[in-house]
């Protein structure tokens, strides 16, 4: 398309006024989503929370947990290999210590349209991938168009506001879009992997396999194990690896990643040192299952580092294709009957806070009765949301920790009985009289502890609760596929949520093999929210529109809350080093190091073996 530049000067004033929007403006180094001032200027060397002369060198071991099958992260097939993600660079990156703010990786600058209708990009000229082909605008339509047809559903969740992506010379790329309200999107865009055009067009995209792709990254893939490992490598002469924003970044010469079936056996490969860091996800292992003498003696470190993000929502999903669960009544029933209370005091050391929101620990969390702004949001949905929105504040149900519920069960059998089911012969029957039988599809061995008390629970008002526990490819199939009754799902939050709410909530995701809509919902009232807070034009107009969307889908009891934790918990041997400030919305893992002159983890032979307490993926 023609631009501005080009016009001659006695073009017609309609014609000006159409490509006006397209006028080139000084490209910036970084966006923001309401065009606030970035935290870090145009003339920065470098991030806060790096250590800038960190040293390069060494290896770096992780566990993985199930295996994989594939070395493609962006189809809708196969499980990835863990860090894959190394090997490609974006467009921008998003900086770690602030909301929402990119910053150019691949592009050197972005400008964007004032009224958000398109944004144009300015590749860096040095940029190339791994086999030193430069990248140019002709990769990134590619990508673009490669992602929107055979990638996996979230992308065409995310990006289905871009009409147009125009290569307009080999060094800028023009994306126009569909509307001019959607403020996040050239942010997002920004996060577009770029993927080599010249790799690609002799191969099939949509098939996963396990031949080592071309990238562009700080890593390249050097060796793998089918299901087992996984071992990078950084690139020496990667092109980015001086920009300032890469500065303090990716100082491992080496990752490898092994995989474990059994997360008891990997936190026991931990502390016999067989690999280096762990994220704890078990609050009973945090307590119980580190006094060992590498803890002791202050050789493997365990650290809590304090959490800035929204924790989002993690829960036990029911499934409303199965009509078992299309009826509210029936879902916020076998809410009450989860006891947490007794499961955070017996199972968690108490370690756990209630999840009561989707956007919790967020200002974004709604409280009380809907305000002034919220209510201009919600008041022309009355009558086709939930009627407690306006009355009720959401509360999670709240035992005494002993176990004993019976007032719950008893309001729970009340429900359930309003929705048509009733007891035959020591059996829970449901309103056509069919015995209620509810599989509940299971990945981690360790998950089994916390839902057992909730079967039994369950089991004493007649309902069946079966505990279907699978291996993880069979698991990501039935989840794609949505052959489940009830799982463990989770929701991420950000802390500016906008198109990535498609993929969560809306219509137009419920039949995508993939998409993160695991409950199943069709709700125009719900769609309006989304597509409402995705166009929000200020940040306390997406404050509001993201409490009112958490006030309809807490009302609608499409999942039982679990819990969260405000820091993450590592464990870490002491010859890894990493910086004194830690990034607010990250653990920061790719600005850590080997330290120099440190010994790689060893236990003595002297050492008693250690036992370790079941493990468990509690959050």
């Amino acid at each position: 398309m023609m631009l501005l530049r080009d016009l001659r000067l006695s073009a017609c004033g309609l014609l000006l006024a159409c490509l006006a929007g397209l006028a080139h403006a000084a490209p910036q180094h970084a966006v923001t989503l309401y065009n606030e001032a970035p935290k870090y200027p145009a003339d920065f060397t470098h991030f806060d929370y790096v250590n800038p002369d960190a040293p390069k060198g060494g290896t770096f071991r992780q566990a993985g947990f199930g295996g994989f099958d594939s070395l493609n992260p962006f189809i809708n097939k196969g499980v990835p290999a863990d860090d894959i993600g190394l090997i490609y660079d974006t467009l921008t990156r998003q900086s770690l210590d602030e909301p929402f703010t990119e910053y150019g990786l691949v592009a050197a600058g972005i400008e964007k349209a004032p009224d958000n209708s398109w944004v144009r990009f300015y590749l860096r000229p040095e940029a190339s991938f791994h086999d030193g082909h430069p990248i140019r605008a002709d990769d990134v339509v590619f990508s673009f168009q490669t992602l929107m047809k055979n990638g996996a559903p979230l992308y065409r969740g995310y990006y289905a506001d871009v009409d147009e992506v125009v290569a307009e010379d080999p060094l800028r790329v023009l994306f126009k879009f569909k509307h001019s309200n959607n403020r996040e999107l050239p942010l997002i865009l920004g996060q577009l992997p770029v993927l080599p055009k010249h790799w690609w067009e002799s191969r099939d995209f949509s098939k996963g396999n396990l031949e080592i792709p071309l990238g562009s990254g700080p890593y390249k893939v050097t060796s793998v194990k089918a299901g087992r490992s996984v071992r990078y490598e950084r690139v020496k002469d990667y092109w980015g690896k001086d920009l300032p924003i890469n500065r303090g970044f990716y100082n491992f010469d080496v990752m490898t990643t092994d995989y474990f079936r059994d997360n008891t056996v990997a936190l026991e490969a931990l502390k016999a040192g067989q690999f280096d860091y762990w994220l704890e996800m078990s609050a009973k292992n945090w307590a119980n299952a580190y006094d060992t003498p590498a803890v002791r003696e202050g050789r493997l470190i365990r650290e809590q580092i304090a959490n800035g993000n929204p924790t989002g929502m993690q829960g036990f999903v029911f499934n409303l294709r199965r009509p078992v669960f299309q009826d509210v009544r029936v879902r916020e029933a076998l809410s009450l009957l989860l006891d947490f209370e007794w499961t955070n005091k017996q199972l968690f050391s108490g370690a756990y806070t209630r999840t009561s929101s989707y956007f919790e620990n967020s200002e974004m969390a709604a409280s009380g009765l809907p305000d002034k702004d919220e209510l201009k949001i919600l008041e022309p949905l009355r009558g086709k949301i939930p009627a407690q929105v306006f009355e009720k504040p959401f509360e999670n149900p709240v035992t005494d920790g002993s176990g004993m519920i019976r007032a719950q069960q008893r309001k729970a059998y009340q429900l359930l009985q309003e929705a048509g089911w009733r007891i035959v012969d020591d059996k829970m029957v449901d309103a056509q009289g069919k015995p209620v039988s509810i599989e509940f599809l299971l990945a981690q061995p360790e998950f089994e502890r916390v839902l057992l008390p909730f079967k039994r629970n369950l089991s004493d008002l007649g309902i069946d609760l079966v505990i279907r526990r699978v291996d993880v490819s069979q698991y990501i199939n039935r989840l794609r596929s949505r052959d489940f009754d009830m799982i463990v799902g989770s929701f991420p939050q950000s802390n500016s949520p906008g198109n990535e709410q498609r993929e969560f909530w809306q219509s137009s995701s419920a039949d995508n093999p993939g998409s993160r809509n695991y409950i199943g919902l069709r709700d125009p009232a719900i769609d309006s929210l989304v597509e409402s807070l995705i166009n929000a034009d200020s940040r306390q107009d997406l404050i509001a529109h993201a409490r009112a969307l958490d006030r309809v889908l807490l009302s609608g009891y499409y999942l039982i809350p679990n819990w969260h934790i405000k820091t993450w918990r590592v464990a870490f041997w002491d010859h890894i080093g990493h910086p004194k400030v830690a990034p607010k919305y990250d653990v920061g893992i790719n600005t850590w190091w080997i330290k120099p002159d440190a010994k790689p983890a060893v236990i003595p032979e002297s050492a008693p073996a250690e036992q370790a307490e079941s493990a468990s993926m509690e959050q």
